[in-house]
């Protein structure tokens, strides 16, 4: 993927999350399965997930986090041109969970869609927001990452159920005319070969629900942990230095990377490969787990609500996902 030579201003100008009350310890998975918060924290850096209530559904953690930030951007939900929604719980197969967010938030003159790209979902929404952007097409979106991994999630499998919780992010991009801000750049990959070692077996055309499906517990995360960690190091290393080095910026030009949380191990490993300063790098995994498309959506809201961002300063989202996919996007404040 070439680098954006140019790149049209389109800037990030309001965020929003949400995370639910609700909060799943160590302790209280230490009495559901075989395993220890000792166990847990070496392995991953997680101490404690969020978890979504049983009437709560994905779009409805969404709509929570698009209202905060359309607030926080000024922005009334009939003038919201686009909406995308990253996620891999959909409410449903169809329609969409972005249509659902549409209406309710009430933004009439939106069109909507999802995109299913797992943990990579936000950075690839993000992308493909500004390509509609830059192409003059529209003058804003709204782009969300939302999951409630908690209803796919298998509570007697120790070596998952440690790791997912729920939780929404959203952030609003307008066209503007700062010329060298915004989005300045973006890497998008994929590797279809190894989707086996991440996915939800059961529930799509290819098996569809039966007793078998329900009986084998196949409606829930299957991942091959190995694997997937193996890649994640390699991915999120080579996503991380490649967009750094085609955009001539040092470890200490970044203000702050703010990865998908999945490990706290893989995440160290990708800003070892930087030689970025451990301060700059935005870490929520102890408090909310590995909440897939939602884990940059969620980050990137903290980074802008909560850091007094300043003119100039450089974030880097990087994440990689079932797909296998993998990504990163720069953005200049």
């Amino acid at each position: 993927m070439p680098k954006l030579e140019q790149p049209v201003p389109v800037e990030v100008v309001g965020a929003g999350y949400y995370l639910p009350e609700r909060v799943l310890t160590n302790a209280d998975l230490e009495r559901m399965v075989d395993t220890s918060d000792e166990w847990i924290v070496e392995r991953t850096g997680i101490h404690e997930r969020r978890i979504a209530d049983d009437s709560m559904s994905t779009s409805d953690m969404a709509v929570l986090a698009s209202q905060k930030a359309l607030a926080h951007a000024g922005l009334a939900a009939e003038d919201v041109d686009m909406i995308i929604v990253a996620t891999v719980t959909p409410d449903m197969l169809f329609p969409s969970t972005a249509c659902l967010v549409q209406r309710g938030i009430e933004a009439r003159n939106a069109f909507a869609f999802d995109i299913s790209a797992a943990c990579t979902g936000f950075i690839y929404a993000l992308a493909t927001a500004y390509t509609y952007l830059a192409s003059g097409y529209i003058g804003n979106a709204l782009v969300i990452g939302a999951e409630k991994l908690s209803a796919i999630t298998d509570y007697k499998d120790r070596n998952t159920c440690v790791l997912f919780g729920d939780g929404a992010g959203a952030v609003v991009l307008k066209r503007t005319g700062r010329k060298g801000h915004g989005i300045c750049d973006f890497i998008l990959e994929s590797d279809g070969r190894n989707a086996h070692w991440l996915q939800v077996p059961a529930g799509g055309s290819r098996m569809p629900a039966s007793t078998k499906s329900i009986g084998e517990r196949l409606h829930y995360i299957s991942m091959e942990g190995r694997e997937v960690f193996k890649f994640a190091v390699t991915a999120m290393k080579r996503t991380t230095v490649r967009i750094a080095e085609r955009n001539s910026l040092k470890a200490e030009d970044i203000t702050w990377l703010i990865p998908h949380q999945a490990n706290k191990r893989i995440i160290d490993a990708a800003a070892e490969a930087l030689g970025l300063d451990q301060r700059r790098i935005h870490y929520n995994i102890h408090k909310y787990g590995n909440m897939s498309a939602a884990s940059t959506a969620v980050g990137l809201a903290e980074v802008m609500l909560h850091n007094n961002l300043q003119d100039g300063d450089i974030l880097l989202l990087v994440a990689f996902g079932a797909g296998m996919t993998w990504g990163s996007l720069l953005i200049r404040w």
